[in-house]
């Protein structure tokens, strides 16, 4: 079995390394739990499954009809409750993966086993996600579907400025 053995404080620049492994690894399962609300298939639908009027913006820039807004609502919203249901299993890997490392000696196995299942638990959500994206699309016209993508890249482009304004008002390089 590998097994991490704790540092001592003898070594300073080993607790801080151990620190340093355990402070990142605590930062990847929370990248990995939230990677799903905000992760791969956001950008065609995503904005709109947790704000609604982010959605109707959407849908106003596509000329989208009563019939095609209801229509995509309900896809919408049936994705949201089946993710909904996937993110209270994902706080539960979290939790276990931060009890993990916070035990006197970390079992690999047992870190690995729960990464590959937080990569499953995204691989669903990111199916599901990708399964919202295509019904809503068959909604749409392809002109609507030009003009989403239109959309984007403009929203895209704004932020990328409003980013760039930002770190050189804090005086940080351009990236």
């Amino acid at each position: 079995m590998n097994t991490l053995k704790l540092v001592s404080t003898r070594h300073p620049f080993r607790l801080l390394a151990a620190t340093a492994a355990i402070a990142l690894a605590a930062g990847l399962a929370q990248t990995a739990h939230a990677q799903p609300h905000g992760g791969p298939g956001m950008d065609m639908m995503g904005p709109g499954m947790g704000a609604p009027h982010q959605m109707e913006r959407v849908l106003d820039a596509v000329k989208a009809t009563p019939e095609q807004r209801t229509q995509i609502h309900q896809i919408m919203q049936a994705a949201t409750a089946d993710l909904r249901g996937q993110r209270d299993a994902g706080r539960k890997l979290h939790e276990d993966m931060q009890a993990l490392f916070t035990q006197p000696t970390v079992d690999a196995n047992a870190a690995e086993a729960l990464r590959q299942q937080m990569l499953a638990r995204h691989d669903q959500a990111s199916k599901r996600m990708m399964q919202a994206m295509l019904d809503a699309s068959r909604v749409l016209t392809p002109e609507q579907r030009r003009l989403l993508a239109d959309h984007i890249a403009q929203r895209r482009s704004m932020m990328e400025r409003h980013r760039a304004e930002r770190e050189a008002l804090d005086g940080k390089p351009a990236r």
